[in-house]
């Protein structure tokens, strides 16, 4: 039997919502092969910092005109290259007013904004850091933890060889900056501001053999150090090849790079002893202040040699002069790491004055380039949403419209008797499936997830989580999350009532427990093997007995008080009476079997984010900044429109064969997207991610079926609400006699 037009239509329009550039999508200067390696020449020379290989593009990366709210500071113009600091070379062409906005004013600049979301509130975290400086103020530097996009495995700072200041001390962090597996602690590295300073001696470390080993696994997997200056991340500015002047940039440097020096065959391992720092400051002459703006480096290894006998910070290098503005050169050799060997850890640190103001200084870590690809995805996704409007509107005011005229019109048995269609299963459509208990479980977590979700982006979109509190993103989804434990209670009772349940406090035991729990197991599991790599990401035992104590001292209690309140409130009603005997339900053409239809279903909410997806992927696993909510917030109603109309439409198709059994299926329909985001997520894996270990393979797979998991409960709760609705609706405009 040949499928119906309506199939066709679906199937072609499911290839092309997969045909886009995103199904081998390439973003040019962020995966990882898109970088050169460090590599030592041949002649003597110091190790250089990577350079992207940027993929060179036919249209400009200039970024187009934009509007920018922070904190009271519009900037009218913004375009790639007013980098950190970057206001000579490629500085800001804008004009900035200061202006003072607040209530309706202020969120409807920031409601302007978040179309290209590069809102956020510096200021809210202001008095928490040094604010303003003046003339040889002490500049303390932190370190945080170590990163690698090969194993995913943060380790801290002092786990290596690194100089140790007398005391180290640990930053306060919150329960999101934990679970990022931060670890911020103080460092030797101290400046005084505006008073530059050049082969400052920072300490002396004799190699052991484990320490070389430990260096040499460090090296091997592309480790790199971060540092923060008043809650300014340290990057390293590289220079587009495709634009002259113009500059990216990557966070933190590498501990030190691998390759072949002076002739040897064999390839050496060599580490950055030698750290150039820039730090930038915009200057109030009014009040003879200066503001950080921006915090750079230029990583060098440099074996240095020195008169006499060692004498701490005292020692004279003759590698460097602390007294001159010597720059490091070529002929200088790099500092190879072996055992039983010295490395001397210097630094320099260069004050620049900024044209950049404080509270813009975030603005060129968050400067996306890629404007043109998150629109192509909005607009690609809303050619599907207006695709699937169509075909709802077509059912809604043709084929219902036209249906429930004629039922209406129905005056004699005769006439009753051929009725054809969906109406022929009115007694039974709302027959409570099998299993209705789980259904209600899963229901409710999905819209937990939803309030989360929905809350969050809200927030984000106005500027009120900014990325520089850390793990406030985290925090923030972490509470939001257990406290909607109550809409889950709530929502998850009200259909069990439907059901004619009657034991409430079971299915809220459930819903408390199901999802969470699953999740717990699979966490705990990932971060024991987290622990088995001494790996600073994994949660210690207080921040772990905090994560139980949000559950089941405050996540419970809401869902249980949700499932009360809801349980009280009066049964919905169905619009037509269910027969106590089940209607045989006739033999199904192919198209609507039910694993077929299923699949099918979860191809288009799936196409509707996955472009979208490869940014959060890659910010995730590639350590890049995301903070681009306003597309993710559009992304976001066009997959619950996505998932509501697709569910609609394949419902009403099997309510016409006949098929009575819609409630399962219409969570399935849509719910089905998930197995694509797994799947995309294995695709992605062993396309862009060098991972190599098996831990960090299982870490990224673990944490990536948790993922999918809750993409299942969100997706699959959206498809089954449209589909309830869509039910009571059409069956309660026709007459049942």
């Amino acid at each position: 039997m040949a499928p119906p037009a309506w199939a066709v239509a679906l199937a072609a329009l499911c290839l092309v919502a997969l045909a886009s550039p995103a199904a081998g999508f390439y973003l040019p200067g962020v995966a990882p092969n898109d970088f050169e390696k460090v590599r030592p020449a041949l002649s003597p020379r110091p190790l250089r910092p990577a350079f992207p290989r940027l993929a060179s593009r036919s249209s400009s990366l200039e970024r187009s005109p934009l509007t920018v709210f922070v904190c009271g500071a519009v900037t009218d113009r913004v375009r790639l290259g007013s980098g950190v600091g970057g206001a000579r070379s490629a500085s800001v062409q804008a004009s900035r007013r200061e202006i003072c906005l607040c209530g309706s004013a202020r969120l409807a600049l920031a409601a302007q904004c978040a179309w290209r979301c590069e809102c956020f509130d510096p200021m809210s975290r202001a008095k928490r850091y040094m604010s303003f400086s003046v003339h040889k103020d002490p500049l303390p530097v932190k370190v945080n933890k170590l990163t690698s996009i090969k194993t995913q495995l943060p380790y801290s700072y002092y786990s290596l060889p690194f100089c140790k200041p007398d005391t180290i001390v640990d930053s306060a962090e919150n329960l999101g900056e934990v679970l990022r597996g931060d670890r911020i602690e103080n460092s030797p590295y101290t400046f005084e501001m505006r008073e530059p300073q050049m082969c400052q001696i920072v300490c002396k470390i004799t190699v052991g053999e484990k320490e070389a080993k430990l260096l040499k696994e460090k090296i091997e997997d592309e480790y790199r150090v971060n540092m923060i200056l008043d809650n300014l991340p340290l990057v390293v500015p590289i220079q587009r090849v495709d634009q002259e002047g113009a500059y990216f940039y990557q966070h933190g440097f590498h501990v030190g790079a691998k390759g072949k020096y002076s002739g040897s065959k064999d390839e050496k391992y060599f580490i950055h002893n030698h750290l150039s720092f820039t730090v930038k400051y915009h200057r109030d002459e009014q009040r003879d202040v200066s503001r950080i703006v921006a915090f750079e480096v230029k990583p060098y290894s440099v074996k240095h040699e020195y008169e006499g006998q060692w004498n701490d910070k005292k020692t004279r290098l003759t590698t460097c002069d602390p007294h001159a503005q010597r720059v490091i050169t070529s002929s200088d050799s790099p500092q190879e790491v072996e055992v039983g060997k010295d490395i001397i850890f210097t630094y320099d640190v260069d004050f620049k004055e900024s044209d950049i103001k404080w509270a813009s200084r975030w603005d060129s870590y968050l400067l996306m380039t890629d404007d043109q690809i998150h629109w192509f995805s909005i607009v690609n996704s809303l050619m599907i949403v207006l695709f699937l409007s169509g075909m709802v509107a077509m059912i809604m005011l043709r084929t219902l419209y036209r249906d429930i005229s004629k039922y209406n019109q129905l005056e004699t048995q005769e006439e009753a008797q051929e009725e054809t269609g969906w109406k022929l299963v009115h007694g039974d459509v709302f027959r409570p499936p099998s299993n209705s208990d789980w259904l209600c479980v899963y229901v409710g977590t999905g819209v937990q997830f939803f309030g989360m979700l929905l809350v969050t982006m809200v927030f984000a979109v106005l500027g009120f989580l900014s990325p520089s509190n850390r793990g406030g993103l985290m925090t923030a989804m972490l509470l939001l999350w257990v406290f909607m434990g109550l809409l889950a209670g709530y929502s998850s009772s009200r259909l069990y009532k439907l059901f004619k349940g009657s034991e409430w406090k079971n299915i809220a035991l459930r819903t408390a427990f199901t999802f969470p729990g699953s999740v717990f197991t699979i966490f705990f599991f990932l971060n024991a093997l987290i622990w088995g790599q001494k790996s600073s990401g994994a949660v210690p035992f207080t921040t772990m007995f905090a994560l139980v104590l949000l559950w089941f001292g405050i996540s419970v209690p809401l869902v249980f008080v949700g499932s009360f309140l809801g349980f009280k409130k009066p049964t919905i009603e169905d619009p037509v009476k269910t027969n106590k005997i089940p209607r045989q339900i006739p033999e199904q053409a192919w198209y609507m079997n039910p694993i077929f239809s299923i699949l099918i279903g979860g191809i288009l909410p799936f196409g509707a984010v996955f472009i979208e997806l490869f940014f959060i992927l890659t910010s995730i696993w590639l350590h890049q900044f995301y903070y681009i909510f306003g597309f993710l917030f559009l992304v976001f109603l066009i997959l619950i429109v996505t998932c509501a109309e697709i569910s609609i439409v394949l419902c009403y198709f099997q309510l016409c064969s006949e098929d009575y059994l819609w409630w399962w299926r219409s969570y399935l329909t849509s719910g089905s997207s998930a197995l694509y985001l797994f799947l995309y997520a294995t695709f992605y894996f062993f396309t862009k991610l060098e991972i190599t270990k098996f831990v960090s393979a299982v870490l990224y797979f673990g944490y990536m079926l948790i993922a999918s998991y809750a993409f299942f409960a969100l997706t699959g709760t959206i498809g089954f609400y449209a589909c309830f609705l869509f039910t009571r609706l059409i069956y309660s405009s026709v007459k049942i006699e």
